[in-house]
């Protein structure tokens, strides 16, 4: 949608300074709306000319913005130039600017709209592997992974949406001493019976009885022991369990999936990688990194490198480790998917683990480690349901729906719908996305139901609620035809002010790309919801002469696109109805 613009002003002052018009481009960007004040739609940053060599770095960065504004000549596409502060304020004449913000509605293109600008155009494509969720087998779902699963599905949304081949992974939690204890525990503790009935809640109770017995009970721990070794051996009765406890969890998670609107390309596992281990292991003793300490552990000694500290691979009884299987799948995933860049999605207190893990790759002499990132995310505080501290994620995806629920059922703006229980799970889970994504993915936050669930402020529920409104609109002026429209009719305020809020939309995408962090794009869709209802307020589409009708469907009809297309990107479900 600013391409058009920018590269405008970009040959203007191409023309001026005598300059390619791209070296400009990256010194352009669109003006943020303030409480629908009247405001420039681009500013040039001097500072950013400086630095790039196309201005002298040396003098007064004022005067040189004022003077270069006295050059620049207004014409038919800008209407106003002036030197602000250490930069220069283009306005775009009004006609024009709704006339091409608004033309791609009408195309088959529009579910893309504001994803090929010039400037998203050059970031880097390729394939992109995310590792996210990950939770553990035989555990049910931990509320704890709602994190990592919303925000590697808006990493893996948002990567797809700018043109990447995109695999989405689940690695999941199924090898390692956990189902030591669970396969001893299980035949202490477990019952067949109880495991056809409720096979998650009963494998917990399992889990938590036989950490319990664990505690004081040295004869646990050998049996934990023992049984996963016995499964790195394979043995068939202790391989024949844990497949059944692998089938059972799986199946339990896609359902939890499904309800959040999440999919995979990939159900993968440490189980996965045992003869990669053997690889691994093999591979750091060839290059002289593996050393074997007193105890009989094997370790990688990183303290030469920026982290003074070293890492065990193996246990003494040869057992493998979580780094050892992250290593060896790292390797795999490279062989098998040639992915350009690989992000994992885990919370802020496996930092070192990834450091480590990217530090071992890089001494092995496999440079695309270099592409390897992850993505660290706070704690969530003060989770908590009517019935107490949540501990499963149904458990919150109940709630939040029956919250929902309630609220719609109280309020006099509820519409009748075909499935008022859909509609609440849509608009909960919207809410829930939407309150953890408002900061830094890295800072905790404390969960509050209230504030999540208001229907007006910067929630998920104002999302979907504005979503709703608009089309509401657009089914309500069905007969007005919108395939051509006068755009120089869209001249008050409140029009112009999400016209050039869209303008933004490109640069917020941008910005999220570099960083991975989805407040910016939650933030631009907020602000656009306030918009637009200041705009539904003043510019009513019913009852208005018939072209005045058109241009302003128009405009809502190009707002609720870019608000459904921005919403699917952080992983939210627009409903049509609320």
């Amino acid at each position: 949608m600013t391409c058009f613009f920018k590269r405008t002003i970009a040959a203007k002052l191409g023309r001026t300074l005598h300059q390619p018009d791209d070296v400009f481009i990256p010194a352009l960007s669109a003006v943020p709306v303030f409480k629908k004040q009247q405001t420039s739609d681009f500013r040039l940053t001097i500072s950013i000319l400086r630095t790039n060599g196309v201005l002298p770095a040396s003098g007064d960065i004022q005067t040189q913005t004022e003077h270069l504004a006295n050059q620049l000549k207004r014409d038919s596409v800008v209407e106003e130039i002036a030197a602000g502060s250490a930069g220069i304020n283009f306005k775009i004449n009004r006609k024009l600017l709704a006339q091409k913000i608004l033309e791609p509605f009408g195309t088959e293109h529009q579910g893309k709209i504001g994803l090929h600008s010039e400037l998203l155009n050059s970031l880097q494509k390729g394939t992109t592997l995310v590792e996210y969720s990950s939770p553990n087998i035989a555990k049910k779902f931990h509320a704890g992974h709602l994190r990592s699963t919303i925000i590697g599905n808006f990493i893996a949304n948002l990567r797809e949406s700018l043109g990447n081949k995109v695999i989405r992974m689940n690695f999941l939690g199924d090898w390692g001493m956990q189902f030591g204890l669970l396969g001893a525990g299980f035949s202490q503790f477990g019952s067949q019976e109880k495991l056809a009935e409720n096979p998650l809640q009963h494998l917990y109770e399992v889990y938590v009885k036989v950490n319990k017995e664990a505690e004081h009970n040295e004869d646990t721990t050998l049996a934990a022991r023992n049984f996963f070794r016995r499964l790195e051996r394979h043995e068939s009765r202790a391989v024949s369990l844990w497949q059944q406890f692998r089938n059972i969890t799986v199946s339990e998670y896609r359902r939890v999936y499904e309800r959040l609107g999440v999919h995979f390309d990939v159900y993968s596992g440490e189980s996965c990688h045992q003869e990669g281990v053997r690889e691994a292991v093999q591979q750091l003793r060839n290059r002289g990194l593996l050393k074997t300490t007193e105890k009989g552990t094997a370790i990688v000694d990183l303290s030469a490198g920026d982290l003074s500290n070293v890492c065990t691979v193996l246990r003494s009884d040869g057992t493998s480790l979580y780094i050892t299987r992250d290593i060896a799948a790292a390797i795999d995933r490279r062989e098998k998917y040639h992915f350009d860049e690989m992000i994992y999605v885990t919370d802020k207190s496996q930092t070192h683990h990834f450091q480590q893990l990217f530090q071992i790759l890089r001494a092995m002499g496999h440079s695309w480690a270099d592409r390897c990132h992850h993505v660290p995310f706070g704690l969530v505080q003060g989770m908590k349901t009517r019935t107490g501290e949540v501990v499963f994620l149904e458990d919150l995806l109940d709630e939040a729906r029956a919250r929902m629920l309630h609220n719609m059922s109280q309020s006099k703006m509820t519409k009748e719908m075909d499935d008022a229980e859909d509609t609440a799970q849509k608009v909960g889970i919207s809410a829930l996305i939407a309150q953890d994504f408002r900061g830094l993915l890295q800072g905790d936050y404390k969960f509050d139901w209230d504030k999540m669930l208001q229907a007006q402020g910067d929630t998920g529920v104002f999302l979907q609620y504005t979503h709703a409104r608009l089309c509401s609109l657009i089914q309500k002026n069905n007969d007005i035809d919108t395939a051509t429209f006068d755009p120089s009719l869209l001249t008050e305020q409140s029009s112009v002010s999400i016209l050039q809020h869209l303008l933004r939309y490109d640069e917020v995408l941008y910005q999220s790309a570099q960083d991975l962090q989805p407040k910016h794009l939650l933030n631009f869709l907020l602000k656009l919801c306030h918009l637009t209802a200041s705009a539904h307020r003043e510019l009513p589409v019913k009852g208005s002469a018939q072209q005045v009708a058109q241009a302003r469907k128009r405009l809502f009809s190009g707002t609720c696109s870019v608000l459904a297309n921005g919403m699917r990107i952080l992983g939210i479900i627009p409903v049509d109805k609320m």
